[in-house]
């Protein structure tokens, strides 16, 4: 069992903290919002810490998963940061998606006082953090993510090194851009179905069944059909992922012609007013559409 801390207690952080504290490690948290760690406290024991540094104090390992690349480097950066309470010889390991630029840059700060940064976003969404079974894309040396894997088996389904520094972020990367075309696509196909009359619940029962299968298409055709959006993956954060796999698209020079279509309609979808609604919600744009 190790001494940890946990920075960040979102819909994902809190979650995988909590499963931490079960797994019978010791865990001191920090959260922007102090109730939130509190409360945290309150429901799963161990400790918070006033500041990133105080959370970080004595931690052979600390976690994060805050929101983009400005929450990371807060957290990280400055005499409140974590890296101020970590001497080398300690690991740190960042669940955020964000750009795999600032993941190098944090970890080559983290190197040259000799901590160990693992990048290792996330996918699972809420119910995967809350059920501990996480798919996690890592980059990193291989003894930091060797020494990283044990802890993260705690809210991890699986957990895999993608490559250096960063490769963790281009793969979540890839699994957004699959994500964004595998929801415009089934959008697409339950609302053809409502206009022509079919029972889409019937429809997918047969064909999540065959080639057209999908993650998705099990877990989001409901939330489609019913235009229950108040839950999951909010779209706010999806256009912050999309808009990072654009850019990094634009450095590599590879065309994500899909990508940049279904993130415009989901700027749509924002200016409805469904930024905190769940990425299945394209279908609203739709019906929106097909209403006009």
């Amino acid at each position: 069992m190790a001494k940890l801390a946990f920075l960040g207690l979102g819909v994902m952080g809190g979650p995988m903290a909590a499963h931490l504290a079960r797994a019978g490690h010791e865990v001191t948290v920090y959260n922007r919002t102090t109730a939130k760690a509190e409360a945290w406290v309150a429901a799963n024991g161990g400790a918070f810490g006033a500041t990133p540094r105080e959370a970080a104090d004595g931690a052979e390992m600390v976690m994060a998963c805050v929101g983009n690349d400005d929450d990371l480097r807060s957290v990280c950066l400055g005499e409140d940061g974590a890296f101020a309470a970590m001497p080398a010889g300690k690991l740190f390991v960042d669940h955020t998606t964000v750009s795999a630029q600032v993941t190098r840059e944090l970890h080559d700060l983290a190197a040259k006082q000799g901590v160990g940064f693992v990048d290792a976003p996330v996918s699972g969404g809420q119910a995967g953090a809350e059920n501990g079974v996480l798919s996690i894309m890592c980059g990193g040396a291989e003894a930091d993510f060797d020494r990283a894997a044990p802890v993260m088996d705690a809210y991890a389904r699986v957990a895999k090194r993608m490559g250096e520094s960063g490769a963790g972020q281009i793969a979540k990367m890839m699994n957004q851009i699959c994500i964004a075309g595998l929801l415009q696509g089934l959008a697409e196909a339950l609302h053809f179905g409502e206009k022509a009359g079919m029972d889409g619940r019937a429809v997918v029962e047969v064909i999540s069944q065959g080639a057209a299968g999908s993650w998705q298409m099990q877990n989001r055709h409901g939330s489609m059909l019913d235009g229950a959006f108040n839950h999951g993956f909010a779209v706010d954060w999806m256009r912050k992922d999309l808009g990072i796999c654009l850019a990094t698209a634009e450095e590599f020079g590879a065309p994500l012609p899909m990508t940049a279509l279904v993130d415009q309609f989901y700027k749509d979808v924002q200016n409805m007013g469904g930024g905190r609604w769940d990425t299945s919600a394209l279908i609203e744009r739709l019906r929106k559409l097909g209403s006009a």
